[in-house]
């Protein structure tokens, strides 16, 4: 069972080296390729992350995070597609958790787990915890949590429902791709298959704020099929 690692990234010199690390310090012997998605940066991003022994740089000229999702499973050829973000850092029992899930279940066509802040207070990380472990309890009764940045997919399942949809921007992707998966397998979100990541959208618009919109546009996204919020902002 061979693993494809994909990770968008526009405008990401800050962050791209820092995920590449843990990437190539944790990689087994499944993983099969590194990709970044250089989407339309301005900045170093492609240079930083070519740097990379291992890591293959594609570009993906139209912006959106789903476009550049897209590019990412088009050029991958792993059986398993692992979506990060460019602001993510994995740790050691990572990708171990990867290959005993999707082996031992072959109904499994998506795996998701939270993400932990290496860069918020503690008191905010326990709240955002909580929220994780709701999260966990919505998706054993429906089985459409994703969390976006954070999930892996068996490619025949992507290749059956067609792969992302681009028409989505940003909020509920990951509920739509949970969504469309569920109707071909099973969606799982686990608390023990978490992934480090930065704060920095929480502290620029606030953990309430965030944390509305992501609940409202999963309801949206998961009983209506649609997304509430179709702007966002990115956050460098």
């Amino acid at each position: 069972m061979t693993i494809s690692v994909s990770i968008p990234a526009y405008n990401e010199e800050k962050y791209i080296g820092e995920c590449l690390k843990s990437l190539l310090a944790n990689a087994p012997a499944e993983l099969l390729e590194v990709i970044v998605v250089d989407n339309a940066s301005t900045d170093r991003t492609a240079a930083v992350a070519g740097s990379f022994a291992g890591v293959r740089v594609v570009k993906e000229p139209q912006k959106g995070l789903t476009r550049a999702r897209q590019r990412g499973f088009v050029e991958s050829r792993g059986e398993i597609l692992a979506c990060i973000d460019a602001d993510t850092r994995i740790w050691e029992g990572w990708f171990p958790q990867i290959m005993k899930e999707f082996q031992k279940d072959p109904r499994l066509v998506c795996l998701s787990g939270p993400f932990h802040f290496y860069d918020l207070p503690h008191k905010q990380n326990v709240l955002v915890r909580f929220w994780n472990w709701c999260a966990a309890h919505v998706s054993g009764t429906f089985g459409v949590v994703a969390q976006g940045g954070n999930y892996v997919i068996r490619r025949s399942a992507l290749e059956q429902i067609g792969g992302f949809d681009t028409s989505i921007e940003f909020y509920g992707e990951d509920t739509n791709i949970a969504r469309r998966l569920a109707k071909v397998g099973k969606v799982k979100f686990t608390p023990s298959f978490y992934i480090y990541t930065s704060a920095r959208r929480l502290k620029s618009e606030g953990i309430f704020t965030v944390g509305y919109k992501y609940l409202a546009n999963f309801l949206s996204e998961a009983l209506l099929k649609r997304q509430v919020t179709k702007k966002y902002r990115d956050f460098r």
